[in-house]
């Protein structure tokens, strides 16, 4: 009788999202999966093992995320910090990235025909040279769908992404592209490994912990953050939509916040700068993607 009862779960899951989608759904959810190691721990699984299932999770939650009519979904892949971790975790967290990745590449027609753009940010320097360029290619061959988009943050930190927008408005006054006194918190916003994505309206950590590890800290100034105590390859459907009426909850408030923010607007002088700066990013991608065809 197991089928009768995925059949009447998989009905009331169906009739949990038509209620839910009657309420405010956020357009853009982050997502720091902590908890794999733990899982495996927990069932005897090998390190790698716990790793894998958290990206078979994280592929179950971005279908959900596009059915509930979520455009955009970032997760925390893998801090800076965690180059810290044993040889052999780092080694094989890189090794699951590069299957990803792969797949992803063999499967972009799929990918076209459910509309899934992806693209990945981060401090690229310290990426294995052959990781960058599957991330280029997957980012290029992705660039023209148009339902969601997922945002992979790699070799990531809030600190090195602040350090490096700070770094791009330096050369700028220095090229003289901008002044000293063009500097503002708008300028540092579009200067941020991020600018192309709109700030998160709810972030989700799991495992319990309550704190960000330095994820996004810069963008999540007026955003919904839920903890759960699920490890995150056992969050499930129903523990996603308990965060999705949380955030309902939540949204008035946020709203009234978000009311009183003046929209970004830039002098002449900042908007070409910008135009150039995000050109030279978008040209090294590309780059890095011919280098790998090349080969």
């Amino acid at each position: 009788m197991s089928w009768l009862k995925e059949c009447i779960l998989n009905w009331f899951q169906f009739l949990v999202l038509r209620v839910i989608k009657t309420g405010e759904i956020p357009k853009h959810v982050a997502f720091i999966m902590d908890g794999n190691r733990r899982y495996a721990k927990k069932q005897n699984l090998t390190i790698a093992e716990g790793h894998l299932k958290g990206y078979n999770k994280m592929i179950e939650m971005l279908y959900l995320c596009r059915d509930l009519g979520i455009v955009e979904f970032t997760v925390y892949a893998f801090s800076i910090l965690n180059f810290k971790r044993s040889k052999k975790e780092v080694d094989d967290l890189l090794d699951l990235g590069r299957q990803q990745f792969k797949h992803f590449l063999e499967e972009k027609k799929k990918l076209k025909d459910d509309g899934i753009r992806i693209r990945v940010f981060g401090n690229f320097s310290l990426v294995p040279e052959d990781l960058c360029k599957l991330f280029a290619e997957t980012m290029i061959a992705t660039r023209e769908n148009n339902r969601i988009i997922i945002n992979f943050a790699v070799a990531y930190t809030s600190r090195d992404e602040i350090t490096h927008a700070i770094k791009d408005m330096i050369q700028g006054v220095k090229d003289t592209d901008i002044l000293p006194e063009d500097i503002n918190e708008d300028l540092i916003t579009d200067c941020l490994y991020t600018y192309k994505s709109p700030n998160p309206d709810l972030l989700i950590r799991t495992s319990g912990e309550t704190r960000l590890s330095d994820f996004l800290t810069w963008q999540i100034f007026n955003t919904c953050i839920y903890f759960t105590e699920e490890l995150w390859p056992e969050f499930s459907p129903w523990n996603f939509f308990t965060a999705i009426f949380y955030y309902q909850r939540c949204y008035s408030s946020l709203q009234k916040n978000r009311d009183n923010l003046k929209p970004i607007i830039h002098n002449t002088r900042v908007s070409m700068y910008l135009d150039k700066l995000h050109n030279k990013r978008d040209m090294a991608i590309k780059k890095i993607c011919e280098s790998a065809i090349q080969l």
